[in-house]
């Protein structure tokens, strides 16, 4: 984490050095998100329901996925340039520093505009609480902060591994961003208007419907499509836990296979 905090605040520095630069390319981060959100409103002005979930259940879940990405892509988003460094030989450099290649990777151009993305998440989250009709229990509103958290550690999970992955194949970010960015997407609609097998799939094989599927369906007071116990809405932090541990094996795999260049 030292090694971690030591870099990205060297890139906090630089980005701030030129602030007017900073506050536009975070605004257009904001913007480019926030018009996801006004192509799923402009879904709603031709229909009342989505799947069976109405607009503010939507954006609900919508806030909980941009907020959990837009989190773990500010703080691990750059893993998704290894492949080129494994490509160009620049992971070398890396190698003999004494640091952690994993901070060093992860911490690699640290893009504080990305903060835009979060903020957007934010505000959509907070548009749709107040708009949603939900028996606020203090059960529920602790599950809140849980949802984001662990949902940022689920999808740092998956960048890690997707990382992992370009060991091997050298250069795959868009295979990796199939997963990410991809899963990101994914989870800002429904449940009820994917099919069966792909929701199986993201449950029980890549299990992001942990970030926010599960957990809002207990919120909201939706049964969810693949009828499991009400307690699974409780797992993430576990879930989080466990794909963490599993990308940081794939991690270490992943970088005992790494035989530089050979240039």
């Amino acid at each position: 984490m030292r090694a971690y905090l030591m870099i990205a605040g060297m890139w906090v520095r630089s980005t701030m050095a030129y602030r007017a630069s900073f506050v536009m390319t975070t605004f257009g981060s904001f913007a480019t998100t926030f018009f996801d959100f006004v192509g799923i409103m402009l879904m709603f002005s031709r229909v009342d329901a989505l799947g069976g979930w109405s607009l503010p259940e939507v954006a609900f879940l919508y806030g909980l996925s941009g907020t959990s990405f837009g989190l773990a892509d500010l703080v691990i988003g750059s893993m998704e340039r290894l492949g080129r460094r494994v490509r160009d030989g620049t992971l070398d450099t890396l190698l003999v520093r004494p640091a952690p290649v994993l901070a060093q990777v992860a911490a690699d151009q640290f893009a504080l505009r990305r903060l835009g993305r979060v903020v957007q998440g934010l505000l959509v989250l907070g548009w749709s609480v107040a708009r949603l009709d939900v028996d606020w229990t203090p059960l529920k509103l602790l599950l809140m902060p849980v949802m984001l958290v662990s949902g940022c550690g689920i999808f740092c999970a998956v960048f890690v591994a997707g990382a992992a992955f370009q060991f091997l194949a050298q250069d795959a970010s868009e295979v990796q961003n199939a997963f990410t960015y991809g899963g990101g997407a994914l989870l800002q609609y429904p449940p009820t208007v994917f099919a069966r097998e792909l929701v199986r799939g993201v449950t029980f094989v890549l299990p992001l419907a942990f970030v926010n599927w599960l957990p809002a369906t207990y919120v909201l007071g939706r049964p969810y499509p693949l009828a499991l116990p009400e307690w699974v809405a409780f797992a993430p932090p576990l879930v989080a836990v466990a794909c963490c541990a599993l990308a940081g094996l794939a991690w270490r795999a992943g970088l005992r296979s790494y035989r530089s260049t050979g240039s």
